[in-house]
């Protein structure tokens, strides 16, 4: 089978190859860094001086920022930014609440060791 001049060989497809469109909008770069800052705040506790507490807070900020410019310029990445702000805001609940346990905990030992003296 011969092909004239000009046309594409029988075996190969006719057309340009096809490219994914870019057309998409792109991620909030401040939306990846409250995710990722919201989960590393659970590792972070073990980082002297910045802690878990900071970078949920990081997580928390960059989250509310990265849904207002989200809202303004159409890029993607609304529910990274949400995730973000919760995982943030549940790590903080969660801090609170130990540190009220471990409050709790030492008044009621040193009540329940030492009585509650009379002076």
């Amino acid at each position: 089978m011969e092909t004239s001049p000009g046309q594409p060989p029988a075996s190969q497809p006719a057309g340009p190859p096809y490219r994914p469109s870019s057309a998409a909008a792109p991620h909030n770069s401040l939306a990846v860094v409250s995710l990722v800052a919201g989960i590393m705040s659970f590792f972070a506790h073990i980082i002297p001086g910045v802690g878990g507490f900071t970078v949920a807070i990081v997580a928390i900020v960059t989250g509310y920022v990265a849904r207002r410019q989200i809202k303004q310029s159409g890029e993607q990445g609304m529910w990274m930014a949400t995730a973000g702000i919760v995982i943030g805001i549940l790590h903080l609940a969660l801090i609170v609440i130990v540190v009220l346990f471990l409050l709790f905990v030492v008044f009621v030992l040193g009540i329940a060791l030492f009585g509650a003296s009379r002076h």
